[in-house]
């Protein structure tokens, strides 16, 4: 299998890439979910390396969490101890073994919005 999946967060409110959003990534299987990997979004919003890369790579459903509510705090663009947005999951599938598959998430302290990028 050579495919992999990458993800980006945008901080459309702001116009800029969302740097320090702690990103974790889920294995689904039925109601069982199984935490594979853990990362932080650098400078340009990215991860430094693709959050699940080829290696590890296998078809399935999968989840990624986005800890957006510490960076909207810390962004002072939301502020409380309920957040309209806070843990923002997506799920999704990646059928292909051979694709790469990019979810990137565009942030907003109201809404997000993803997307299957390239």
């Amino acid at each position: 299998m050579t495919g992999y999946l990458t993800t980006h967060v945008l901080d459309t409110a702001r116009g800029c890439p969302a740097e320090g959003i702690k990103i974790a990534l889920y294995r689904v299987s039925g109601n069982s979910h199984k935490k594979i990997a853990e990362t932080v979004t650098n400078a340009d919003g990215r991860t430094d390396a693709p959050i699940l890369p080829a290696e590890a790579f296998r078809t399935g459903t999968y989840e990624l969490v986005f800890f957006a509510g510490d960076y909207l705090r810390a962004t002072g663009q939301a502020e409380g101890e309920i957040l309209f947005l806070d843990q923002v999951p997506i799920r999704f599938g990646m059928a292909d073994a051979e694709a790469h598959y990019h979810v990137p998430l565009l942030l907003s302290p109201f809404g997000m919005s993803t997307y299957r990028g390239s």
